[in-house]
């Protein structure tokens, strides 16, 4: 198969104690209206007054399309800066420090709909320091710890790599082992929802990661 590539459409730079967002313009084309319409119409013994309702009609879309695309922009900057206020633990320190977030919760936080926030965060990825991510990736279910503390899907599905690169693999861990294990630091997972976790990673089971060794 061939490799497909990811551009980052968005970066974060950390400057200080902030994070910076900006728009990866690289091959993205600058949009401008073409002078000659501009002419066209500024001498009416040029065209028509129909030739000249065309125009004003092309000209006025060309301008909304315009004015749209660099809107989607900004609202993809806005929508980058919340993300990064609700997970600032996972941009300071990675991964494990995911925290459950839904698309209301932007919303909300930049005054738009659910609906738009979905749309703009659709393959479209961001390179931070821990790596290259697309943006639905910070929007996760959670569940809760001993102490109370609300830790995101995609830090125990972290977690559950970590554990798989120090396993014994003549004794691979079960998902039971997995469950036992996140239930000693304290976070209560049903075996059912690490199996899911391992599936959705595409980790074979403990049986077939044996068999396979």
């Amino acid at each position: 198969n061939e490799t497909q590539y990811v551009v980052p459409d968005i970066y974060v730079y950390k400057l200080n104690d902030d994070y910076v967002v900006a728009l990866n313009e690289d091959g993205q084309p600058k949009l401008r209206i073409n002078s000659f319409y501009k002419k066209a119409l500024a001498d009416p013994e040029l065209y028509s007054p129909k030739t000249r309702d065309y125009i004003q009609e092309k000209l006025r879309a060309a301008v909304w399309l315009i004015k749209s695309i660099y809107h989607r922009q900004g609202t993809i900057v806005n929508v980058m800066k919340s993300i990064i206020k609700f997970q600032r633990d996972f941009f300071d320190h990675g991964v494990g420090n995911l925290k459950p977030l839904v698309l209301r919760d932007v919303a909300e936080d930049i005054s738009m709909h659910e609906s738009n926030i979905s749309r703009v965060t659709t393959n479209k990825y961001v390179h931070t320091q821990h790596g290259v991510f697309e943006l639905k990736y910070f929007f996760n279910s959670g569940l809760t710890s001993d102490s109370g503390e609300n830790i995101a899907s995609e830090s125990v599905k972290n977690k559950i790599k970590e554990l798989l690169q120090t396993e014994d693999p003549h004794k691979p861990l079960s998902d039971q082992d997995f469950a036992d294990t996140f239930k000693l630091q304290g976070i209560n997972i049903a075996r059912r929802t690490v199996t899911k976790y391992r599936e959705m990673l595409g980790i074979l089971s403990s049986s077939k990661r044996k068999k396979l060794f």
